[in-house]
């Protein structure tokens, strides 16, 4: 019997030995103009929203959870994307009205 082939074919990439082009296929693909790439395999991406990622040092951060009066999470979540940013600024502003004033606490045990 002779095996039938799906026409697929597997590769597994090898981060330290990255593979490399040939002259004539960098020649190849220099000369390809933009109208000639085909762009039939990859998905449709009408409808999508896309996100702006920011660039937040993730070592800054503290994950908490937190109790907020529901009046004041709406009126922040009605400011739009990244309320919990603005949250932030807010927090921080205060903290530093209250450094300045010299009426920084130390926090008290439970």
């Amino acid at each position: 019997m002779s095996a039938k082939t799906t026409g697929t074919v597997k590769f597994t990439l090898d981060p330290k030995r990255p593979p490399t082009m040939t002259r004539k296929a960098k020649a190849r693909l220099a000369r390809l103009a933009d109208e000639d790439i085909d762009f039939t395999d990859i998905p449709a991406t009408h409808g999508v929203a896309w996100e702006r990622v920011g660039l937040i040092p993730e070592e800054n951060k503290r994950q908490i959870t937190l109790r907020i009066d529901a009046d004041v999470l709406a009126f922040f979540r009605s400011t739009g994307n990244r309320y919990q940013t603005r949250m932030n600024q807010v927090l921080r502003s205060y903290m530093s009205a209250q450094r300045q004033a010299g009426m920084a606490q130390r926090p008290r045990g439970r």
